[in-house]
């Protein structure tokens, strides 16, 4: 039997210049190299060092538990550091490397930019099954094949710790894993699939969640190296600042959110709409955002997400329903995601994955084509735009909505969406895979109780109305603020394709977005 790889983690996640991390590790072999290294549209190493770790067991339940291995380095993040997201490799003797990595936000007394990029850790968190389970699955038995997926996602747990590592291919894998979207429209009678190429995930040991979160090469990364491209300037915060300091962003005048932004917690949240009512910009350009509410524990060591046993596995729901992790737009926090994003996953879903929109076109089409975000487009009433990307896929946020007197979808205020919302692009989606022929590849949504949230009924009808939904690209002003939302988890592909439509909306919105804040 070979050696296992080493394994590391930080005490924390992010750091400002001149603070000081700890790196916990264990590897079998003790003499190790670390590199610390920025990652933006290039690669920047700041720090080589040689350091000696011990081999140390990975205790029991360390999934919910966290590791507790001593410390092999305490690292003190450089004065020149710029912020951003900073690589983690410790590689043994025998060429072995572990992946960790910590955010450097700018300096308190000088942010960098007037635009801040929040990272989403809490959904990287959700999804890391170190240890075997992730609130979603017991990963390991499914992949070890002992579970079957029903039996492996009853194995989720709703406590996790924050101080393990990640899995290789959640947190850095190689540049060429496929995308969480079928690429071509499913053909006639053809079996339905899920993912780019599952070849290359069978090939490479992936599972069915390594996809679903992450920077490196997925979509913050690309929207990060396309930023830097256009200079644009970003700060980094981390989903764990916003929680523990209410005034994080108090320096900034615009907030983007990339990729899949899933999971948040109630203090995020409350700084988020306070940045926007006071005049922030909030510029989401990312799907099914903010879908679940978390709660952080013991300063940021565990994370609370009990997802659809929120209520019956969680002893503080108990004293305070409110305090409970569930859906947000469960009606026992009366503050449904929509009231913050303008959209949400609840009026929308998957497109281009399973049997979900298997052969919808991959790309938005125009309604309200006078738009200030479609400006200098040369889009125009019911052209598509982003289906050679795809744009849309994996997952998509959407709405309830009717069509004016002037043929104009208009929102219907249901669940939080704001009556202000202006739709300017539509797709159809669907929230979980319909009865069909085909082996089911997305799992079991919990149907009833979305139905029962959106439609006040879990109703075979309701149930149904869940599966018809719409993605949808959007703007509202919310207080002195405002929120452009683009309604998919794959708008950063659209940037890293140099789709000329995405690439000239997302200017669109950072310079409008960039000008309001420097005229505050």
């Amino acid at each position: 039997m070979g050696m296992a790889m080493p394994a590391c983690y930080t005490d924390r996640l992010s750091v400002r210049p001149g603070e000081r991390f700890v790196l916990h590790a264990s590897s079998e072999i003790d003499q190790c190299r670390l590199e610390i290294a920025r990652v933006g549209a290039e690669r920047e190493v700041v720090l080589r060092m040689d350091l000696k770790v011990g081999n140390h067991p990975t205790p029991p339940e360390a999934d919910r538990n966290g590791c507790g291995w001593p410390a092999a380095a305490e690292i003190e993040a450089g004065a020149d550091w710029r912020s951003g997201y900073y690589d983690i490799v410790l590689t043994d003797a025998a060429g072995e490397a572990a992946r960790h990595f910590v955010c450097v936000k700018a300096p308190a007394a000088a942010p960098g930019s007037r635009a801040v990029m929040v990272l989403t850790t809490n959904t990287l968190h959700a999804y890391n099954y170190w240890g075997g389970r992730s609130a979603y699955c017991d990963v390991g038995a499914l992949i070890s094949r002992r579970l079957r997926l029903p039996e492996a996602m009853a194995g989720a747990i709703g406590v996790l710790s924050a101080q393990r590592p990640f899995p290789p291919m959640l947190l850095a894998p190689p540049a060429d894993m496929p995308r969480l979207v079928n690429l071509r429209k499913r053909g006639f009678e053809e079996p339905s699939w899920a993912g780019a190429d599952p070849a290359w995930s069978r090939a490479h040991g992936q599972s069915p969640y390594d996809g679903s979160a992450g920077y490196l090469h997925k979509w913050e990364h690309l929207f990060a190296a396309w930023a830097e491209d256009e200079g644009i300037g970003l700060d980094y915060l981390t989903d764990y600042d916003l929680d523990a300091d209410p005034h994080a962003l108090d320096p900034y005048g615009v907030v983007v959110l990339v990729g899949h932004s899933e999971y948040w917690s109630g203090p995020q949240r409350r700084a988020i709409d306070a940045f926007v009512e006071a005049g922030g910009r909030l510029a989401v350009f990312s799907g099914n955002t903010a879908f679940w509410k978390v709660r952080w524990e013991d300063e940021g060591r565990t994370l609370v997400c009990h997802k659809w046993k929120g209520f019956e596995a969680d002893p503080a729901a108990d004293a305070d329903p409110a305090s409970g992790t569930h859906l947000w737009s469960h009606p026992a926090f009366g503050w449904p995601e929509a009231a913050t994003t303008g959209l949400s996953f609840i009026f929308a879903g998957y497109h281009r994955l399973g049997l979900c929109a298997a052969r919808g076109v991959g790309g938005y089409t125009v309604y309200r084509d006078k738009h200030w975000a479609l400006e200098g487009c040369d889009l125009y009433y019911g052209d598509v735009f982003g289906d050679e990307v795809p744009l849309l896929g994996y997952e998509n946020d959407g709405c309830l909505f009717g069509f004016d007197a002037d043929g104009l979808p208009a929102p219907i205020a249901r669940l939080g969406v704001p009556e202000s919302l202006q739709i300017i692009a539509l797709a159809p989606a669907s929230f979980a895979e319909a009865p069909s022929p085909y082996r089911p590849l997305i799992p079991p949504e919990q149907l009833g109780v979305v139905a029962e949230i959106a439609y006040g009924s879990a109703s075979p009808q309701a149930q149904a109305r869940v599966l018809r939904g719409h993605a949808a690209m959007a703007s509202f002003v919310k207080g002195e603020g405002e929120v452009f939302n683009a309604g998919t988890t794959e708008w950063a592909h659209g940037l890293a394709a140099r789709d000329p439509f995405v690439t000239r909306i997302t200017r669109n919105v950072m310079d409008r977005f960039l000008a309001a804040a420097a005229a505050r």
